[in-house]
This record gives structure tokens, C-alpha cells and sequence, in this order.
């Protein structure tokens, strides 16, 4: 039986839920603007007032699942150095404590490398890469505005960081000895460090 939308929210509230439910039911379909309208059991015009275009909705979509997955609470913490902190919220982007990273490489393979990927699917890839981008960005902006990093382009600071956490889930997949560990952690420093240095 198909699942109906909690009893009690709004309709942008039941939009994002119908989405992020179709959206791990079949990851990568092709999700209409009038099939989730269906779903949430609203028109299609309240969808497009709330979410005027599918990137709009998807953008919000994957925000909502990764700030349940991945809550940014502790970049706010003075009481721990800036570095630690931006180098927690990176660690919080690679596969998770307990997770299989050569798994979830497979599905990301089968998913968007294995095959031309639909537009669907092109979509939800660039949605969930935006998502992790801003994410570093906006630790990048918390540290920045306390004064702890030097003011500068934070939109390709993020990307340089998003690309280095991209190679280390990859580098997580792959055969490797006892050192990985050790070795992610250090990797992870140095390219923080490059990014907080202060300018001369």
C-alpha cells in the first residue's frame, strides 16, 4: 500500500515529504512535477508556488535528508579549534561510521557511471553534489564571520575541499592496509590547512 503524508502538515511540508519518499523508493526515476503533486495530495499550481522550478524542489529535498543525516551543529562550537572542526565536518561527508564505502561506490557506479545516466538521474546527482558543496561552504562561512579564516572565495574554497573528500570516499572503496585511517585523517589536515592558511 502506498505510504500518504503524515496528518497535520502543510502542504510545502507534505510536498518535501512525498518527494524524499519517491525519491528512496526508486532513486534516479523520473519524478513528475504532477506525480509528486499526487503524492503529497496537492495541485500542481501549490507544488510550483512553493517549488517554482524541479531544481528548487530537489535542492530543498536534499537538504532536508542531509540535515538529518549530517547536522552541522558542532561548526558552531567555539570551544574546539576552527581546524578540528572544519576538518569534523568533512570527516561527517565521507561514508559514515559502520557504513560499506565499496557499496555504496557500487550503487554509485550502477546508478550515474555504469549507463548514460537519465536526466532524472543527472539531476539528482547534481542535486546531492550541490548539497555537500554548501554544506562546506557554509562551515567555511561560520568560520570566516568569527574570524578564524581569512576572508576570500568560499564557493571555490568548498569545491576545492568537496573534490579532495571525493577522491578519500573513492580511496575508501578500494583495497587498502591498516594505515588508511591514519592517512584519510592526515590528508584531510593538510588540505585544511591550505585552505585556512593566513595570506602574507
Amino acid at each position: 500500500m502506498e505510504l500518504r503524508p503524515p496528518e497535520g502538515i502543510g502542504s510545502r511540508d507534505r510536498i518535501l515529504w512525498a518527494a524524499a519518499t519517491m525519491l528512496g523508493e526508486e532513486p534516479g526515476a523520473v519524478m513528475s512535477v504532477r506525480a509528486v503533486a499526487a503524492r503529497a495530495r496537492v495541485s500542481t499550481g501549490s507544488l510550483q508556488h512553493h517549488f517554482p522550478t524541479k531544481r528548487a524542489l530537489m535542492d530543498e529535498v536534499m537538504t532536508l535528508v542531509y540535515d538529518l543525516v549530517l547536522p552541522e551543529d558542532n561548526i558552531h562550537d567555539t570551544s574546539i579549534p576552527a581546524r578540528e572542526r572544519l576538518v569534523a565536518c568533512l570527516q561527517r561527508l565521507l561514508a559514515s561510521v559502520g557504513a560499506d564505502p565499496r557499496e555504496a561506490w557500487r550503487q554509485t557506479f550502477d546508478r550515474y557511471i555504469a549507463a548514460e545516466p537519465s536526466a532524472a538521474a543527472g539531476a539528482e546527482y547534481l542535486a546531492i553534489e550541490r548539497e555537500l558543496r554548501r554544506r562546506i561552504e557554509y562551515c567555511l562561512n561560520v568560520l570566516q564571520d568569527e574570524g578564524s579564516l581569512e576572508p576570500g572565495d568560499n564557493a571555490r574554497r568548498a569545491q576545492m575541499l568537496f573534490t579532495i573528500v571525493n577522491g578519500l570516499s573513492i580511496a575508501q572503496a578500494l583495497p587498502s592496509d591498516e594505515s588508511r585511517i591514519s592517512t584519510e585523517i592526515e590528508v584531510l589536515y593538510a588540505a585544511v590547512d591550505c585552505t585556512m592558511v593566513h595570506r602574507t
